[in-house]
């Protein structure tokens, strides 16, 4: 075989550290911005991305030519960087440990991306954490409750 062929599409959503509500709506847009650049440097391509104030979803057409551990460690590094240079935040931003990671068909890009698009009307009905538990059931992985979220106290 002459080159490689593949047909991923992967679904990435972590949290702010603490759960707390400090992505700016006001610099939302230049964070979307931003980790687009991230992904298209990693010759994945950006699908949909939606930044809530405490989580962000990346939906992207992968690449294997990175691990998907790698790609997502270089995404919250580089972004998470980015927020406390642009100083977006009174306190030291950072994304919580670990994420969640969801595989589709290619049949369903376009509700994938709808879903991540409409995430402020869809998080007046539910929280992120309703939300996160959701993604884990549909998807059939092994979790304990106690060991999903880091609240700050």
């Amino acid at each position: 075989m002459a080159d490689t062929f593949s047909q991923i599409y992967l679904q990435f959503v972590f949290s702010v550290k603490g759960r707390q509500s400090l992505i700016p709506k006001e610099n939302k847009e230049e964070l979307h911005k931003y980790l687009t650049g991230l992904v298209q440097n990693r010759k994945a391509k950006m699908l949909a991305v939606h930044c809530m104030p405490d989580h962000v979803h990346i939906f992207v057409g992968f690449k294997p030519v990175i691990s998907i551990s790698d790609f997502v460690k270089e995404i919250k590094v580089e972004s998470n960087e980015f927020i406390n240079a642009k100083g977006w935040t009174r306190f030291k931003f950072a994304w919580q440990e670990g994420y969640g990671v969801f595989s589709y068909s290619h049949s369903h890009i376009n509700s994938v991306v709808n879903y991540i698009l409409n995430q402020e009307e869809h998080h007046r009905k539910k929280s992120f954490q309703e939300e996160y538990k959701e993604f884990l059931e549909k998807f059939q992985i092994p979790h304990k409750s106690e060991y999903l979220f880091e609240f700050l106290e």
